[in-house]
């Protein structure tokens, strides 16, 4: 019994020169959405943001003096295009990233490659990596950039206030039947949320059953003939694009036996709200819940 004792104790302490090792003291840790520690020798300052969503956050929480750069996909706020812009999210300019001396790259494993994340890496420039599925890890990703932007005491509020508002969309459906609804995310192929998809979650909580949830993968391919076979009830199509052009819904209209239809309910919505994971997630889903049973909320 004495050598396993002295056996844990050895443990405990060789553990505890590892993290003593692994961050030293006063340096800034973070554990990402993979569950990677990052360690900085102190909070990042100069931060290039390859995630529209985590742009948003940033500028939410007022902690936009840290951003160095973001992407020409970073939109919103108006502000954030003011911003020094690295490129694309597949193939940003790492020249920028690095005359921009950022001393952290934020990228998500759905949008950027991890051969960008890769390159980064061998540069020396540390990445921090976020891939939120469900609500509650939106309202991780707050938590965690306002850790990063060093706005930790704005988090509080703001996820509050964004629950607050989640809750009160569910009292407003709640007493309401659930109608079937399809949500196409792209027309050609046809692209739906599935049962890892973002908007699916979303579409439950607006009062809906998505009718492509048991699908899948977050967001896979889907058929028309699948579309007919499960009757919708609801149909909402994404539009994309700065000019908000909504995708054309002539194609949809001709679906004369489908109930969406006959019953006059085929709507459209900006897909920035939806399928972005900043604050205004909580905006997609009240413009979803208004869609689903508008008598809810006259």
């Amino acid at each position: 019994m004495r050598g396993r004792a002295r056996r844990r104790r050895s443990l405990g302490i060789a553990f505890a020169l590892l993290l003593l090792v692994a961050a030293p003291v006063g340096a800034f840790t973070l554990k990402d959405s993979r569950g990677r520690d990052l360690i900085l020798p102190a909070p990042p300052q100069r931060i290039v943001s390859l995630v529209p969503s985590v742009t948003e956050i940033a500028y939410a929480l007022g902690g936009e003096d840290r951003l160095a750069g973001v992407t020409d996909f970073c939109d919103w706020p108006p502000e954030a295009q003011k911003k020094p812009r690295v490129g694309g999210m597949l193939a940003p300019n790492l020249e920028l990233i690095i005359a921009l001396k950022a001393d952290l790259v934020v990228a998500t494993t759905e949008g950027n490659r991890q051969e960008t994340v890769d390159q980064l890496q061998r540069l020396g420039i540390p990445v921090f990596t976020v891939n939120p599925r469900r609500l509650s890890d939106v309202m991780t990703v707050i938590a965690q950039v306002g850790e990063l932007t060093g706005r930790r005491a704005a988090v509080g509020p703001l996820v509050e206030s964004l629950r607050r508002r989640v809750q009160a969309v569910d009292r407003a459906v709640r007493p309401y039947p659930r109608p079937k609804v399809l949500y196409v995310l792209w027309p050609e192929p046809l692209i739906v949320p599935g049962r890892e998809g973002l908007v699916t979650e979303l579409i439950d909580l607006a009062g809906g059953a998505s009718v492509t949830a048991g699908e899948a993968d977050s967001y896979p391919r889907f058929s028309l003939e699948a579309v007919v076979a499960r009757a919708p009830e609801v149909i909402i199509l994404a539009r994309h694009g700065a000019d908000g052009t909504p995708l054309a819904r002539a194609p949809w209209e001709r679906l004369t036996t489908l109930p969406a239809v006959r019953g006059g309910r085929v709507h459209s919505v900006d897909g920035t709200y939806l399928h972005r994971y900043g604050p205004r997630v909580v905006d997609g889903l009240e413009l979803l819940a208004r869609m689903i049973h508008p008598k809810a909320f006259r």
